[in-house]
């Protein structure tokens, strides 16, 4: 008895090295891949999570140097931002913010330095709209309108049409241009809720120019779904 299962238990162990000898590197390339993947994915989450962390913590020094007036320290501040986390929200936060600090402070080249690496870099489409609507804006202050409105091209998420369809009615209008302005102005009319307080400054543009609101559709839903998509 004792020799037939000895021969049973043989014939199991030639039967596991046949299927290692056969399947083995496969296997073990399969276990390497697995826990290589899971190992770099726990490792790029705490490479992400410390980046975000030590982001953030330059950002505070950001907001702090501006709220102290030191737009040198905020400008230093967001450059090492930039330089080691620019792919971090906190970064671009940081550029919004020494932007608004640069234009307070007189220094509109900063401020559009800041902006354009916003609007140029950022993954965030939020971000890149009011980076590019604010630099549309200090384009405008200095008579650049054409740079200007080629900040305005190109696609915008839907929640900021009204507020681009304003921005470029202001160039036109700027420009002598008064059918576009009248255009534009009538379009961001339209795209805002009638709530909105920002609709009172439209409709005294629009009368400026010689159009009624009252006298505006307000735009219908299925113009507004044409909008989005």
């Amino acid at each position: 008895m004792a020799s037939h299962l000895d021969l049973e238990e043989q014939e199991q162990l030639d039967q596991l090295k046949h299927f290692w000898n056969t399947y083995g590197n496969l296997i073990s390339w399969v276990l390497i891949a697995v826990f290589g993947a899971v190992a770099a994915m726990n490792g790029w989450q705490y490479w992400q999570r410390s980046q975000s962390a030590r982001a953030s913590a330059i950002y505070d020094e950001v907001e702090r140097a501006v709220q102290a007036g030191d737009l040198a320290r905020a400008e230093q501040g967001f450059s090492d931002a930039r330089d080691k986390y620019g792919r971090t929200v906190f970064a671009q936060q940081a550029a919004l913010l020494v932007a608004q600090a640069a234009v307070d402070k007189g220094k509109p080249d900063t401020a559009r330095a800041a902006l354009a690496w916003v609007a140029d870099k950022s993954s965030d489409e939020g971000y890149q709209a009011i980076a590019r609507l604010r630099l549309a804006s200090l384009l405008v202050d200095s008579k650049a309108y054409d740079e200007a409105l080629k900040q305005l091209d190109g696609s915008f998420p839907a929640e900021f049409a009204p507020l681009v369809a304003d921005r470029r009615g202001d160039i036109y209008n700027l420009q002598g241009r008064k059918d576009q302005a009248r255009a534009e102005y009538t379009k961001a009319w339209q795209g805002m809720e009638a709530r909105n307080e920002y609709r009172r400054l439209l409709e005294v543009k629009l009368t400026a120019l010689g159009v009624d609101p009252k006298t505006l559709a307000p735009e219908t839903k299925a113009a507004a779904g044409t909008a989005k998509s």
